[in-house]
């Protein structure tokens, strides 16, 4: 007997220890959180163990999950007129509802909201339609959770979207671009979209918009509707529509005053005298100034493929306008110039122009414009000695002195001189004559002319102001 205890001992500690009894909770696959560990871990523990991110969050399968959707404008970083692409920096808020992750927060130290990282839950696939490009947005891996299941998801993006920019009016242009939000996979039934905020509060807040740029924001309308494509399930969007203004201070001194003032002194040079030859060189200086600058210009312009804006067009009609100015230059300079290879000028342009047109133009000494070539030189034969008219017409008898034969010869040698230069007199009288009355004609068209460009320009400059006041105040 005393020989077999010991070996019975011997046995049993040979033999391997017996499994302790397993507790009814880990047989249920779940264990008590020990109450020294944080409130925040044990919260984020009880959240995200058994948590799927792969499933839309809800215990009924036809319940929806609405997720609404916020977009306020902190800048408009770039608008490129040829790619037709505009990019903007928002500040994007939207919230839903997790039926997986709700608690009591008196089990909890009364935490009623926590921070948990956004690539542990389900986050709706929401997506804006008019993406071209991914843009530099800063990475924001948390969200945050309520008690209640409101999860909300904040972040700043840089969007780089499609836009149909109209450049017509630059740079007084208005562009209304829009950001739809829409999921990409799942229907309506699945994720419908609300506004967070009031239509009123999304419009006119600018709170958080950087405005020192070159764009200015107007407003953000945005709106709800259902589409579906090609007969299938709908899908929800949200719109948001920004519209922006351009600040055409920058422009307007840089392109429309130099324009100005080279066409104020392309009127001014009309005041130079229509028979020198300065108005020619003047205007031409001023038609070459003119295309240097438009080659300068020329960078600052937005070019697209679908139209020109219309400040292009202001430029040609401006550029145009010098041209005409200069043609009707060079055709008053070339009418009161050359007179010796012209004829006189037609009676019926005497009486439109020189009778109808001073008249009609206002010119208060037309009388020096109705003295013809024929009283000049009435009033110019009578006064010479009748003598010499005789000895112009070759009628004038011979001294009765004269007749030795060298002194006859030697007279009727003086006479013919005095006739040759008589007629000369007599001809360049009538060159002068020629001269004066196209110039008297030039003139007169030079004034017809130049009110006639003068009120093209009035005209112009009046359609301009205008469009101007129609586009600010639209």
């Amino acid at each position: 007997m005393v020989l077999v205890v010991p070996i019975v001992l011997l046995l049993l500690a040979l033999l391997p220890p017996l499994p302790l009894p397993i507790p009814l909770g880990a047989l249920q696959g779940s264990t008590e959180p020990d109450p020294s560990t944080p409130a925040l871990l044990r919260l984020s523990d009880t959240l995200l163990t058994h948590y799927r991110r792969g499933v839309r969050p809800v215990r009924d399968w036809r319940t929806t999950t609405t997720v609404a959707i916020d977009v306020m404008v902190y800048a408009i970083l770039s608008v490129d007129e040829k790619n037709q692409v505009l990019t903007t920096y928002i500040w994007y808020r939207q919230h839903w509802t997790d039926e997986f992750l709700q608690w009591d927060p008196a089990h909890f130290d009364n935490i009623t909201q926590i921070s948990l990282p956004a690539e542990s839950i389900w986050v709706p696939d929401i997506l804006i339609n008019e993406f071209v490009d991914v843009g530099k947005s800063p990475d924001v891996p948390y969200v945050y959770v309520r008690h209640h299941g409101e999860v909300q998801n904040l972040k700043p993006i840089q969007v780089v979207t499609a836009c149909s920019l109209d450049i017509y009016n630059f740079p007084f242009d208005v562009q209304n671009c829009s950001l739809t939000f829409t999921s990409w996979l799942h229907n309506i039934h699945d994720i419908n979209l609300s506004l967070w905020r009031q239509p009123e509060l999304v419009k006119f807040d600018r709170s958080v918009f950087m405005n020192q740029g070159e764009w200015e924001l107007l407003y953000v309308l945005s709106h709800f509707q259902e589409f579906s494509v090609k007969s299938s399930d709908s899908y929800a969007e949200m719109k948001f529509y920004v519209v922006i203004r351009r600040r055409p201070l920058f422009y307007t001194i840089n392109l429309l005053l130099p324009s100005i003032f080279l066409m104020v002194m392309d009127i001014v040079g009309f005041y130079l005298p229509p028979n020198s030859g300065e108005r020619v060189s003047f205007k031409i200086t001023l038609l070459l100034g003119y295309s240097v600058f438009l080659i300068i210009v020329s960078d600052t312009l937005p070019a697209t493929a679908v139209g020109t804006p219309l400040i292009g067009i202001y430029f040609v009609v401006c550029m145009a306008l010098l041209v005409i100015s200069l043609t009707e230059t060079i055709f008053i300079v070339r009418l009161v110039h050359k007179q010796d290879l012209q004829p006189h000028v037609p009676s019926w342009v005497k009486h439109l122009l020189l009778e109808r047109a001073t008249a009609l133009l206002c010119i208060w000494d037309r009388k020096k414009f109705s003295q013809t070539r024929t009283q000049t030189k009435l009033n110019h034969y009578s006064s010479e000695d009748p003598r010499e008219r005789e000895v112009a017409g070759g009628t004038r008898p011979t001294p009765a002195f004269a007749t030795p034969a060298e002194g006859s010869l030697l007279i009727h040698s003086i006479l013919h001189e005095i006739t040759t230069i008589r007629q000369f007199l007599e001809k360049r009288d009538e060159f002068r004559d020629v001269a004066r009355e196209w110039l008297q004609v030039g003139y007169v068209l030079d004034v017809l002319l130049f009110r006639a460009y003068l009120v093209a320009v009035l005209a112009y400059t009046i359609t301009l102001g205008t469009l101007w006041s129609v586009w600010q105040y639209a």
